[in-house]
């Protein structure tokens, strides 16, 4: 640990709980302390004590653009002169509207929020209005944010601090929150027979994305829409990773699944603090002021994030995914068989420009599985390769992330750093 980051660190823990504003961030379970960032820009970032890293964390997903992209960047600053924050409407949150419609296949209306955790627990809000009932169904490993009903059995930090559920979350808050394990179609049609009649939503990651990486089994989403229809419930996809990057149309678009509900994360502002969720117009117009179910917020639909949202949206519209996902899957593979040719179990599982390298000898389907991947070896190899110059997430349950300016040199200098690793 270098003397300035390790300093900062020792005066945060003062002022703020842990040391750190999220927790993962604590590096806690990969038996480290957190480095403290200067600057980013493109797929690099420098730590106060000087040190530059490949970064693969990427913010935790939404800059795929890479960090200081300059037409994001200048956009940024071009709104910034005209003000930071108006709570009230400007011209840009319509266009970021617009965009964010033309580009997702199921949505005809969006709303602009500040987090994913906004996002979901409204989205939430509404498909309860909409139905009727109190009841939502989820999957054991998925997060959803740190709202009270979906801390039930929930991935990433939860799982990362192994955490079942949350002190200060009343029982009568998750009684109605049903957990099915990830992949198990069989296992929702079940509970719909028992409470089908109560649940007025599944929301689910497409994606799996906060428990490493898990790709949904063929007929898996099929089936989510499925008993939806069969119950008169709605599907509610969270795309807070996948929007932007499973495809610039998103996971539903890459799977053809049509949810009536879709949330989104800070991809959609360029990694400025915003959210959104969104969907079929019946749904959405029951929406304050339109309708009656309550959602507000004072810096929703901020100038800085909208502005920071259209240029990214516009770059993405022409960049080649197709090529970015190729290049991803190509450095990921290489990475396994290095970690392979060292004698540890090794996944590497791949969906277009994220990986993940599990140490286990079994794939990896749904949260139990990831549960049984050996946690002390990601540590060893999360320790090397950081001092070797490569940003990792510092938890087993979480996605590698790659951007649209990671360049071969970046990928051989992670390479390098993973020949280097000795277990």
């Amino acid at each position: 640990m270098d003397t300035t980051s390790r300093q900062l660190f020792e005066k945060a823990c003062a002022v703020i709980p842990g040391g750190v504003n999220s927790p993962v961030r604590a590096c806690h379970n990969v038996d480290s302390q957190p480095l403290f960032i200067a600057e980013a820009h493109g797929c690099r970032i420098t730590d106060v004590d000087g040190h530059e890293y490949v970064d693969f964390v990427l913010s935790w997903g939404p800059m795929i653009l890479g960090h200081d992209e300059p037409s994001v960047t200048r956009a940024v600053c071009e709104a910034a002169k005209r003000g930071t924050s108006y709570g009230a409407p400007c011209p840009a949150e319509v266009t970021l509207a617009e965009e964010v419609v033309a580009a997702m296949p199921s949505l005809e209306m969006v709303r602009m929020v500040n987090s994913g955790t906004e996002a979901t627990m409204s989205a939430l809000r509404l498909a309860r209005a909409a139905t009727k009932r109190d009841k939502v169904l989820k999957f054991v490993g998925c997060y959803h944010g740190h709202a009270d009903p979906f801390l039930a059995a929930a991935g990433s930090g939860l799982a990362t601090f192994s955490i079942p559920g949350t002190p200060g979350v009343p029982a009568a808050v998750v009684a109605d929150t049903l957990l099915a394990p990830y992949n198990d179609i069989d296992a929702v049609k079940a509970i719909f027979e028992q409470h089908g009649a109560s649940i007025a939503a599944i929301i689910v990651e497409p994606v799996a994305a906060n428990m490493g990486l898990v790709l949904p089994k063929p007929g898996f989403l099929e089936g989510l829409r499925a008993v939806c229809d069969q119950y008169g419930s709605l599907l509610i996809f969270d795309e807070v990773i996948t929007g932007f990057r499973a495809a610039f149309g998103g996971a539903q678009a890459r799977f053809s699944i049509d949810p009536d509900l879709t949330t989104f994360g800070k991809i959609i502002g360029g990694g400025l603090p915003v959210g959104a969720f969104g969907g079929k117009r019946r749904y959405m117009e029951l929406i304050a002021p339109r309708g009656g179910v309550y959602q507000a917020g004072t810096l929703s639909g901020n100038p800085l994030a909208m502005a920071a949202g259209i240029a990214t949206l516009r770059y993405l519209k022409t960049a080649d995914y197709a090529a970015l996902e190729k290049r991803t899957h190509a450095f990921a593979m290489e990475l396994r068989d290095i970690l392979a040719s060292k004698g540890v179990p090794i996944q590497m599982p791949t969906l277009a420009s994220m990986f993940c390298p599990y140490f286990s000898e079994q794939e990896v389907t749904d949260f139990a599985t990831a549960t049984l991947c050996d946690q002390a070896l990601f540590t060893t190899f999360y320790k090397q390769m950081r001092a070797h110059g490569i940003y990792l997430a510092p938890s087993g349950y979480e996605t590698g992330m790659v951007s649209f300016v990671h360049t071969d040199e970046d990928f051989n200098k992670a390479l390098d750093a993973a020949r280097k690793v000795i277990f």
